[in-house]
């Protein structure tokens, strides 16, 4: 499956369990749905994938960890705040250029509306 393809599985289990459960729980709740969710759409995913900083010639283990990888091209970035800020795409946009990935979604599940809470991030656009 492509990115866009993935994107678009993850967007339509993001919303069955938005459906369910709504907003305001911790993140961590909705990462652990999301995961099985996907695991059951027959998907690969990793969970807290550590991502290493290298510069130059050394490589750091500084504990960056995207909340979920899909298929080895998918980065998701589950939120619960009350609103998106751009820390949080300069967040994203860090996991996508340190993994070299093309594409991530910021899913805020704070929102009334699921749909108002995704975000598609670029990497190399905001």
């Amino acid at each position: 499956m492509s990115e866009n393809e993935l994107a678009k599985v993850v967007f339509e289990c993001g919303l069955k369990i938005h459906k369910a459960i709504g907003p305001g729980l911790l993140e961590n709740a909705y990462e652990e749905c999301l995961f099985y969710e996907l695991v059951n759409n027959g998907l690969f995913v990793e969970r807290q994938k550590e991502l290493p900083l290298i510069y130059e010639k050394i490589k750091l283990d500084v504990g960056y960890r995207v909340d979920l990888l899909v298929e080895q091209k998918l980065v998701i970035e589950i939120k619960s705040v009350e609103s998106i800020n751009p820390i949080h795409f300069a967040q994203i946009m860090t996991y996508l250029k340190l993994g070299n990935y093309k594409l991530g979604l910021l899913i805020n599940f704070n929102s009334i509306l699921f749909k108002d809470g995704v975000r598609r991030v670029i990497n190399g656009y905001f």
